[in-house]
């Protein structure tokens, strides 16, 4: 049970990195981070029968992270979008006005 569990959360952490890397659209790249936030979630409910009860309190902090960092991400994207028009990552350079 516990290989099988770190087999699946190993394989969405890989296809979160491989959609963060390829990738161009900013809500995809978003969403890729918060799978492999939820396969790093996994692997810490997994290693938690093994290792006591802290992989699961060390969930409720990922998932805190997580849901802010989806506020103010989708803040972000959104503000992008009102001045761009676009969410494409190669079209987003603020820095160059």
């Amino acid at each position: 049970m516990l290989a099988e569990s770190l087999t699946l959360s190993a394989a969405l952490f890989t296809i979160g990195v491989v959609g963060v890397l390829t990738r161009r659209n900013a809500i995809i790249v978003f969403m890729c981070v918060e799978l492999m936030l939820n396969a790093v979630n996994l692997s810490f409910v997994a290693l938690s029968r093994l290792y006591g009860a802290t992989g699961q309190v060390f969930v409720i902090f990922v998932m805190t992270v997580a849901a802010a960092e989806a506020a103010v991400g989708l803040a972000i994207i959104i503000a992008i979008f009102r001045h761009k028009k676009s969410v494409n990552l190669q079209d987003i350079n603020l820095l160059r006005g």
